[in-house]
């Protein structure tokens, strides 16, 4: 598959999916992005603006088999993971499959969960497979994670560590929709008789781990390469920052801009895909200085801060 056609299923994603779901284009390519560059996604936002309904659109139109985990303090890590069920006809053990063995996961409220339930979610992400019985058993391909947590709503929460934080990708807003977005979602209501509007297929497993692997053949000139870098080094030196952009991080970002790359029909980077990028991909990677969060500063200002001061690259 070449960036042209792979461009064209994107577009072709995306239509699919907007027409089920009222919200800024930009968010649905975010979402995009971050599966294009085989990452995983972390929505927050407050209930009811259609996180479930993303993810659920996001699997179908992308032909993965689905699954969705409703997050809770009492999940323990073999819910999401599967275990063994004695089997009395065989007179032995067998493996049950968690909701994990899909291709696409629903983490819901994700930090609902005790963090032993975390962390085996955490090896799921990272390693694409879990470990039951001692024993190591691979998730199937392509395996993405698209997680919800509540912003406003903290009691009975805990909170993602960092490490957990670090291995989204991005991180989008839906945001609530404005008054005609409102309005058309409530014509579109009126004139069906499901609750949930559907979504049809346009790709199917094979297609999305081939189109995953194209950005590897987007070219990166150096010099957006150290531009890259040093966006991601200033976050480590800002007096505002506590903690700063991660080496995974860096890495993170250099892939999405590739992704970004491949939704604008190129072969090849421009300064414009990192800024595109900058902000759902390192944005919740940053912690504040305690000072700076006093005074009401924001991540994203931080990062808009850094990009206006450092030179953009001129390629050739």
């Amino acid at each position: 598959m070449d960036v042209t056609e792979a461009s064209a299923n994107c577009e072709t994603v995306l239509d699919e999916i907007a027409d089920a779901i009222i919200c800024d284009r930009e968010f649905l390519e975010t979402v995009l992005i971050g599966i294009l560059a085989q990452g995983h996604v972390l929505l927050e936002d407050v209930p009811g603006t259609g996180k479930t309904l993303t993810a659920r659109s996001v699997a179908t139109a992308l032909g993965l088999s689905f699954s969705r985990i409703q997050f809770t303090p009492d999940l323990l890590p073999t819910d999401i993971t599967g275990t063994h069920i004695f089997d009395e006809s065989q007179q032995s053990f067998t493996f049950n499959e968690g909701p994990l063995f899909a291709n696409l996961i629903l983490a819901d409220e994700i930090n609902r969960a005790p963090p032993k339930t975390q962390a085996a979610l955490l090896e799921a992400m990272e390693e694409g497979q879990v470990s039951i019985g001692g024993k190591t058993r691979q998730l199937p391909q392509p395996f993405i994670v698209i997680a919800t947590q509540n912003p406003v709503e903290n009691k009975g929460t805990f909170p993602l560590p960092e490490a957990q934080i670090d291995r989204f990708l991005v991180k989008a807003s839906i945001g609530y929709p404005d008054e005609s977005g409102e309005l058309e979602m409530i014509h579109q209501r009126n004139d069906r008789e499901r609750v949930s509007p559907s979504v049809d297929t346009v790709l199917d497993n094979k297609r999305v781990a081939t189109l995953r692997q194209v950005p590897e053949t987007i070219y990166v000139d150096n010099d957006l390469i150290e531009y890259v870098v040093t966006l991601a080094r200033e976050t480590r030196t800002d007096n505002r920052v506590e903690v700063g952009v991660s080496p995974r991080g860096t890495q993170r970002l250099f892939e999405a801009t590739r992704a970004h790359a491949i939704l604008r029909s190129r072969s090849h980077a421009v300064p414009n895909d990192v800024k595109c990028v900058s902000h759902p991909v390192l944005t919740h990677r940053l912690v504040l200085t305690p000072e700076a969060t006093v005074n009401n500063v924001t991540k994203e200002q931080v990062i808009e801060s850094i990009l206006d001061t450092m030179q953009v690259p001129i390629l050739e």
